[in-house]
């Protein structure tokens, strides 16, 4: 029996050629075919397979020789798998059923990728070409922190974590008795600030009496006087002519001087008594004074009083809580903050480069990390007047040392529409993929239409 390469099995007969030797090898040339070099037969002639011989020109396209197939690897073209019963050797028509179908999804695959390349190179020039976008963008809110004016324990807790409030709710109640004792101090003072304006209003009027008094007497001391001029000028004719004596004419000058010294008594006692009055008045402004400073520390009083209660400055979310019940803080001490996320925009971080194509006004769209399936919309508000590096705790001295120069990132305020803000709440600190149509705004729009 003779195996062959690919074709199952051949019963060969050989002969002896002496008694006792063994049976010759059948050679490729009595079977008609080719051995390898192991004597195994790797090909019959059709002569050998009881067929007819075929010239080239009688093959089929299916029966034309192939050439060897590599080592290791098997020829099935010849399997039939029946051995000498198959089809007489046609090669199956499987292998080229499978490279038609392989070239089919070739060429759809090509025709995909042909028809996403030209959909986005339209999108990058009806649209794409006019973009600036960055993912160094986060939402942003003008956050107020609450701090305690006044010193004191904490009382109550008026609301909890990450709640809506208005502006002038009550957030925390601090302990008010010492600020009720000290309005109760600050009313007192006023109240007797007040006392003394009046009693010495009452020491006024008393010494402008004392005035109107003085300046009578001084009228009178000046009727005095007259009389006793009046008197000495007739006691001095009489004199003359020998009818009174020279003592009565002594008398009578004597007299008018204690009138004129009476007067002039009288007249010292109007300048005491209007003197006296204007120290009054005097002591009346002071203590004018001392009530206004009585009522400035009664209004601060009450002031601190109220600040016992703190209350939200402006309508947002409470966050960040850090004062608890029983707790002391300080005057100035952070308690909690408010973020108004109402009013929250995007900052984005634009590199320098990318800056010129960007203005105000420009519209904006964004996607947000929390909603990657919603496309949120804004405008440019505002282009910050310098980098993020140069409002930095430390900004970079590039004066000394080795320089390196490193592109700059310039943060844009975006606001947010109302209506996408309203339907999708936002977060400080959420981050953003943002996209600026530069077509859109002042510069932009001139350079599209260009």
């Amino acid at each position: 029996m003779v195996r062959v390469a690919g074709r199952g099995t051949l019963n060969v007969t050989t002969t002896k050629t002496k008694a006792g030797a063994a049976p010759a090898r059948a050679d490729a040339a009595s079977l008609g075919g080719d051995r390898d070099t192991d004597g195994v037969v790797t090909a019959l002639h059709p002569s050998a397979r009881g067929e007819s011989p075929l010239t080239e020109s009688d093959r089929k396209p299916s029966q034309a020789p192939r050439a060897p197939a590599p080592e290791g690897t098997e020829d099935v073209s010849g399997k039939t798998g029946g051995g000498d019963g198959g089809n007489g050797g046609e090669a199956p028509a499987g292998p080229v059923k499978k490279n038609g179908k392989a070239k089919r999804v070739l060429l759809a695959v090509v025709l995909l990728g042909l028809a996403a390349g030209g959909y986005e190179g339209y999108h990058w020039w009806t649209h794409g070409r006019f973009v600036e976008s960055t993912d160094d963008a986060y939402v942003d809110a003008d956050i107020t922190v609450i701090l305690s004016k006044v010193s004191g324990y904490v009382a109550s807790l008026e609301t909890g974590d990450n709640v809506e409030v208005k502006a002038g709710d009550v957030l925390f109640t601090i302990d008010d008795g010492d600020y009720r004792l000290a309005v109760q101090s600050a009313r007192d003072s006023v109240a007797s600030a007040k006392a003394a304006v009046e009693r010495i209003g009452e020491q006024i009027v008393a010494g402008q009496a004392s005035v109107r008094e003085a300046e009578a007497g001084v009228a009178a001391a000046k009727a005095q006087r007259e009389d006793a001029t009046l008197s000495r000028d007739r006691l001095a004719k009489l004199t003359t002519n020998k009818v009174v004596s020279q003592s009565q004419l002594d008398t009578a000058r004597t007299e008018l001087l204690a009138a004129q010294a009476n007067v002039d008594k009288a007249a010292a006692s109007v300048d005491l008594a209007k003197a006296n009055v204007a120290v009054l008045q005097g002591q009346k402004k002071e203590a004018e004074q001392s009530v206004r400073a009585a009522e400035t520390a009664l209004q601060k009083a009450e002031r601190d009083l109220a600040f016992t209660k703190v209350r939200a400055p402006v309508s947002g979310m409470v966050g960040n809580r850090a004062a608890q019940v029983g707790s002391f803080v300080q005057a100035g001490s952070r308690m909690a903050a408010v973020v108004p996320l109402s009013s929250a925009y995007l900052e984005a971080n634009f590199k320098e480069t990318q800056l010129g194509r960007i203005s105000t006004g420009a519209r904006v769209s964004f996607t947000v990390d929390a909603y990657p399936d919603v496309t949120m919309h804004g405008r440019v508000e505002s282009i910050s007047p310098a980098t993020g590096a140069v409002f930095s705790l430390l900004p970079p001295e590039n004066a000394t040392g080795n320089f390196t120069k490193v592109v700059q990132r310039v943060p844009v305020k975006i606001a947010v529409d109302k209506d996408d803000a309203a339907a999708h709440p936002l977060r400080a600190g959420m981050s953003v993929v943002v996209e600026v149509d530069t077509r859109t705004g002042g510069a932009g729009a001139d350079a599209a239409h260009n």
